[in-house]
């Protein structure tokens, strides 16, 4: 979407899909909290919806250019994950093919979005394995359809979207590891496995009535799923950073969705998924300090926390996740 006013654009698109009809009007209100798209709440005559468009030029300081085309995984992705786990993917209603859909608008009274109850401290374990559940679900299901590889064969699209801007530019700010971040890219780009979500993270998830519901699923590719659990852990690590108080409770919440997902490993063997996630987690750690999406949460002496940890976990790696977890506590992140 590059037009300055995009009302005439979203507009034309809900006529086209029959849900404006002539002489009808409707109130669009931008919503906030992504870099990648433009995002609206749709008030229709009929009732409300929400209509995403992709950008070519993601909202961040540093350059970032993704193909619009990934509007469209995000729409088969929506399709796909919703056969799976009905009442925890949100419903699409229409798609026009070229950068805009439509799907069901969840009003925030009820569906909270995690990162913000993370944020103001309310940490629920229960949250967490029920997230570690509906990836896991995703995982395996993705894993043995057939027809997963080839409607999900985006590697340009997850390489220009998580790659380049999470570990290629991660490295050229540590150039003493830069060889062991191009290691982490060759194994994640050439591991293909299941359906990956690639953007596990708590701004895109909804504590819904019937568990999380989660969104934004424009990086979605057939590939390694220990990408989706570090990138998720990731975030649960960072905020223990962020909010020392309650550390335990963030590094318990890390176990609980590791565990659960765990449940659902039957497409390769679980310490071997184990073993990626835990090398690849520092990497991501340290991509969200020093590469092209920083956390916007942290101070100076926290940003300084995260690299250390993140560092000396990339110069000696961890074997698991659980000793990830248990070393991320004694390096000096608050626990």
């Amino acid at each position: 979407m590059t037009a300055s006013d995009p009302r005439p654009h979203v507009l034309a698109f809900l006529r086209r899909q029959g849900l404006l009809r002539p002489g009808e009007d409707a109130e669009l209100t931008p919503m906030t909290g992504g870099v990648s798209s433009d995002l609206w709440k749709v008030d229709l005559p009929t009732g409300t919806v929400c209509v995403k468009g992709a950008l070519p030029q993601l909202k961040v300081a540093q350059q970032w250019l993704a193909p619009v085309s990934r509007n469209r995984v995000e729409y088969d992705w929506l399709r796909f994950a919703a056969l799976m786990c009905p009442g925890q993917i949100p419903r699409v209603i229409a798609h026009d093919g070229q950068g805009l859909f439509a799907m069901e608008f969840l009003p925030p009274e009820r569906y909270p979005v995690w990162k913000a109850q993370l944020l103001g401290g309310h940490v629920d374990i229960a949250a967490a394995r029920g997230v570690g559940d509906l990836i896991g679900r995703l995982h395996s299901a993705s894993a043995a359809d057939p027809r997963s590889p080839q409607r999900f064969a985006t590697d340009d699209n997850f390489d220009a979207l998580r790659i380049e801007p999470f570990l290629r530019v991660t490295a050229n700010a540590h150039p003493d590891l830069r060889e062991r971040f191009a290691e982490l890219a060759r194994t994640t780009a050439g591991t293909h496995l299941a359906v990956v979500h690639g953007d596990v993270s708590p701004k895109n998830i909804l504590l819904g009535p019937d568990g999380p519901v989660l969104l934004d699923a424009e990086c979605a590719w057939f590939g390694d799923p220990a990408f989706d659990i570090a990138f998720c852990l990731n975030h649960l690590l960072i905020k223990a950073v962020k909010l020392p108080g309650h550390a335990a409770e963030l590094r318990a919440a890390a176990h609980a969705l590791a565990d659960e997902h765990a449940r659902y490993i039957d497409w390769e063997a679980p310490k071997a998924l184990d073993a990626r996630v835990a090398a690849l987690l520092p990497a991501l750690a340290l991509a969200r300090i020093d590469g092209t999406s920083p956390v916007e949460y942290l101070d100076a002496a926290q940003r300084r926390e995260v690299r250390k940890v993140g560092r000396a976990l990339l110069l000696d790696p961890a074997p698991t996740v659980g000793h990830l977890l248990d070393r991320w506590a004694m390096s000096g992140a608050p626990a």
